[in-house]
This record gives structure tokens, C-alpha cells and sequence, in this order.
């Protein structure tokens, strides 16, 4: 009773297999189906499949150097001077009235041979730009210099006074600038709040400020917020196409970012030798260095002929197949650049998928088996 029902289930089980051998051998069951090769219908919800070729390798380096060229092209409109605006602290002197300095204060000091404390004068307190960008001087009333460099508020000022002071010699800098700053995140040794002066900010001075990058920083997603628009700025690319980074110019409320290296993995899965996340380099990292690091196709179960890029853009998903069994793959894969979060996946070839069906379908068939043969 045992043996028949043993060999009725196994007799069914090479019936299924049979069927699921020619399911997956069946050319329109394979993964492509699945996908839509026009990018005009977005409104399936249907990822875009595109093959990897040379033309599409050449299509997307133009587009990421006309890009990238655009979106730092902004960053380099030249700099003028300092303009005061509110918050900053003047300096005036008017030679010869040293009483419209602005007043001192008395501290004391230690005299070093005596040890005596003796009183001694502090600098002349400046003159504090309030925040409707007015100065308030004597003779001269408020005054708006905000906007101004320092040139012109001299100026300025030197005209006010003149109707009480014949001729006036001024003097006029900024004692501390407090109204410009920008605002360093990320990677590097000391974030926080640097302020602009009289030297124009860059991009380098910022990082230089900022005690440097450090060793996990990823310089090629480097990130400024300026108001609603965000710039990328990639220094291994500018250095590569010759152009300078110091040219990069900052403005007040700039936010730089600099992201670290971890958020910029690609993931590989499917049939490789060891699936794993790969770190970028430099912001670079080719399919072929991927698959190379991942110990390549497995040579038992992976499908050379289905090898995928799967890329979100924010727009749509879109899938990029290639196929390793042409004598050309390697240099194909090798020029195709891939982007931080992509996923590359190799798929099973149809014996594996239908080897793991049945490894699947046998042993729940053969349980059934056995409890049905103990049933009285």
C-alpha cells in the first residue's frame, strides 16, 4: 500500500516538473516581459527597460558633462566687495576728533616688573550697524550704510558730517564681521557656522576653515542649499575636465554638505559569488568593478544574458539589461557608469530556476506521501 502511493506522488511530480521545464524555457516567460521598452507611457507604473550599449553609454556621458558643467557654472559668478549690512561692527575715526571715536573703557593690567595693577585704555568701541541697517553717528544722525562697502560709507559718512566739520579725514573698516555666514555639515573636522569678510568665500577657504574633509567624506556628492536651489559639485570630475575648484563662490545663508562615502553604495544581489554593498570610489564605480568585486557571475546558476541595473531617477524606474555573453560585455560594462543606490542583479538561469522549483515541490510531496500511507 506504502509503495504505490509513493510512486503515484512521484509520477505526479515529474508531470509538474515537466510542466514547470517548459514554463521557464518558454522565451516569452523570461524576466524582460515584465518591463515596457517605451519611456513615453509613464502613467503604467512599469519600470523602462533599456538594452546597455555603446550609443547609450555615449548618450549618458554627454548628458552627466552637460549637466554637471551647467550646475557649477552658477557657483562661479565673480565676487564683489564686502557690503556692511546689519549686525557688522565699524571702526570710524575722524582724525583730529578723537572725542567721535566712540567711547572707552578702563581696565587694568598687571605691570610686569612690579606687579602693580595699572589702568590702561581699551580700543575704541565700534559702531554697531543696527538692524535696519542704520548707523548712528554723532553730527550725522542715522545714516543706512547697508549695502554699501566700506569705500562708500566712508564716503558717505565724510559728506553727513561735513556741513559741522570742515574737510573731515575718516577713517572707516570693519571691525567685526558678523552679518554674512554660511553653514558646513558633514564630513568634516569642525562643522558649524563660518563667518564671511572682507575675502571672499569659496568653496576650498570654507574646507579649509573647516579644519578639512575627512577620510570617509565623499568629494564627489559635495551639496550646497541656496534657497530653494541645490547645486552638486563633484571635485574629482572638475579636476579631471582641468577646471578649478577654488572658483566656487559662496553667499550668505549658503548650506554646504559634505555626505560621507557609506551613502553612496551600490547593492549587488542574484547570482554572483558574494552579493554584497559596494562603497564608490570617488563617486565612481563601473558594472564590471562592481561585478568583479562581488567575485562575478556564478558560473553554475547566474544567466550572463540577464544582467540588470535597476535605477530610481525620482521620475521613473528604470531598468538597464546587458548581455555578458557577447564577446564586447566586458568593455561595455566596464564604460558603463553606475550611480549611488543602484542595484545590480544578476538573474538565475531557467535550469537553476527550475531546479530549485522541484527541490521545492519534492519534499512536501513525499511528506504527503508518508502521512497518507500511516493513515489506518
Amino acid at each position: 500500500m506504502f509503495t504505490p502511493l509513493i510512486s503515484s506522488v512521484l509520477r505526479k511530480c515529474f508531470f509538474i516538473s515537466i510542466f514547470f521545464l517548459a514554463a521557464c524555457t518558454t522565451p516569452s516567460s523570461g524576466p524582460m516581459h515584465h518591463y515596457r521598452s517605451d519611456a513615453n507611457d509613464v502613467s503604467s507604473g512599469v519600470p523602462v527597460v533599456r538594452a546597455i550599449t555603446p550609443e547609450l553609454i555615449r548618450e549618458q556621458k554627454e548628458l552627466y558633462n552637460r549637466r554637471s558643467g551647467d550646475n557649477v557654472a552658477h557657483l562661479k559668478e565673480g565676487q564683489s566687495s564686502y557690503l556692511i549690512d546689519s549686525g557688522d561692527i565699524l571702526s570710524i575715526v575722524i582724525w583730529g576728533h578723537p572725542e567721535l571715536a566712540g567711547t572707552t573703557m578702563e581696565t587694568v593690567t598687571p605691570n610686569m616688573a612690579t606687579g602693580e595693577l595699572a589702568p590702561t585704555a581699551a580700543p575704541p568701541a565700534g559702531f554697531v550697524v543696527d538692524e535696519k541697517g542704520m548707523l548712528q553717528f554723532p553730527f550725522a544722525g542715522g545714516i543706512k550704510v547697508s549695502g554699501l562697502t566700506e569705500g562708500q560709507a566712508r564716503d558717505l559718512l565724510a559728506n553727513t558730517i561735513s556741513r559741522y566739520i570742515r574737510n573731515p579725514r575718516v577713517t572707516l573698516r570693519v571691525q567685526a564681521y558678523r552679518s554674512k555666514r554660511i553653514y558646513i555639515d558633514g564630513e568634516v573636522k569642525i562643522p558649524g557656522l563660518l563667518t564671511i569678510n572682507d575675502i571672499p568665500m569659496t568653496l576650498v577657504e570654507a574646507l579649509n576653515r573647516a579644519g578639512g574633509v575627512l577620510p570617509s567624506a565623499d568629494q564627489s556628492q559635495i551639496v550646497i542649499n541656496r534657497g530653494d536651489v541645490i547645486y552638486k559639485v563633484n571635485f574629482p570630475q572638475m579636476m579631471k575636465r582641468g577646471e578649478d575648484p577654488a572658483k566656487i563662490m559662496l553667499r550668505n545663508g549658503d548650506v554646504v554638505r559634505i555626505p560621507s562615502r557609506d551613502e553612496s553604495k551600490v547593492f549587488v544581489a542574484g547570482e554572483v559569488v558574494s552579493p554584497k554593498a559596494l562603497t564608490m570610489h570617488d563617486g565612481r564605480l563601473t558594472l564590471n568593478e562592481a561585478l568583479g568585486e562581488s567575485g562575478g557571475i556564478n558560473p553554475v546558476t547566474g544567466d550572463g544574458g540577464q544582467v540588470y541595473v535597476v535605477r530610481n531617477t525620482n521620475k521613473e524606474i528604470v531598468v538597464y539589461q546587458l548581455d555578458a555573453n557577447t564577446p564586447a560585455a566586458l568593455a561595455i560594462a566596464e564604460a558603463f557608469e553606475l550611480s549611488p543606490k543602484d542595484l545590480v542583479y544578476v538573474a538565475a538561469t531557467p535550469l537553476t530556476n527550475w531546479n530549485r522549483t522541484i527541490s521545492l515541490i519534492f519534499p512536501s510531496a513525499l511528506s504527503t506521501a508518508v502521512g497518507a500511507a500511516r493513515v489506518p
